[in-house]
């Protein structure tokens, strides 16, 4: 067992979780990969699964009833991490927006460091997305903006995606009480990472959008970000962020 898990959700991945399976398992640094498969129509879980075999004790799977949200999706990994013994546990997307090769500098940022959470930054280095249409470039960075103003975060994209999280901030934040299952998710968790007074650093990286596969982006995801900011403000400031245990 790798002292690393990377967790994958996928909804409707067939055309690329192979392909990104192989190429976690293909670099030098040893990770494990658990899939949160939310019973996608496609076959996504049939290709997981026939996968196992060959990456025996490496690679898992963890299946649900039906598109039940990233949030979701995510605390689902995490409690399965900490179940066992990784110490790194690192959210990353199928679809290569996120390139794999950065597993290693996220989790180089946390071994080598004093830091507790390494977020794959687009923005902490001007803007860096690929394939973006430049309406959604401008959206996406503005809203980091509007949630760093809210919410008074020193972060630069605190709606990122591709964060890793050393194993004593999974166990000191109370996942039972993570409320947003969106996109509002990556918001919520950094700030109670932050409120609980553990280090973020940002690495660069740069996001390259899908070239294969459906975006799962939507209006009302978009919203739950916009609104559920203020709400985790108030939240904040009425003393509502508490460890699951002393920290």
């Amino acid at each position: 067992m790798s002292d690393s898990l990377v967790i994958i959700p996928t909804y409707n991945e067939k055309e690329n979780i192979e392909k990104i399976i192989r190429f976690v398992f293909g670099l030098e640094k040893a990770f494990d990969v658990l899939i949160v498969e939310d019973n996608s129509p496609d076959g996504t879980a049939g290709i997981v699964k026939s996968l196992i075999p060959e990456f025996k004790d490496r690679l898992f799977i963890l299946e649900r009833k039906g598109k039940l949200g990233l949030g979701t999706a995510y605390i689902a990994g995490f409690k399965w991490a900490l179940e066992r013994s990784y110490e790194y546990v690192t959210e990353m997307d199928a679809d290569f927006s996120h390139n794999p090769k950065d597993l290693v500098r996220l989790y180089n940022a946390l071994k080598d460091t004093n830091a507790d959470v390494a977020i794959g930054s687009r923005y902490i280095k001007g803007v860096n997305v690929v394939n973006w249409p430049m309406g959604r470039v401008l959206m996406s960075y503005y809203a980091s903006k509007y949630v760093r103003i809210v919410t008074g975060l020193n972060i630069m994209d605190t709606t990122a995606g591709f964060v890793c999280w050393s194993r004593k901030v999974l166990e000191t934040i109370d996942l039972d009480r993570i409320k947003f299952v969106g996109y509002a998710f990556q918001i919520e968790m950094k700030y109670t990472a932050v409120k609980l007074g553990f280090k973020v650093v940002e690495v660069p990286i740069i996001f390259t959008d899908r070239t294969e596969g459906t975006s799962k982006m939507n209006k009302s995801i978009f919203r739950e970000a916009i609104f559920g900011v203020i709400q985790l403000r108030i939240r904040g400031m009425m003393g509502g962020i508490k460890p699951v245990k002393s920290i």
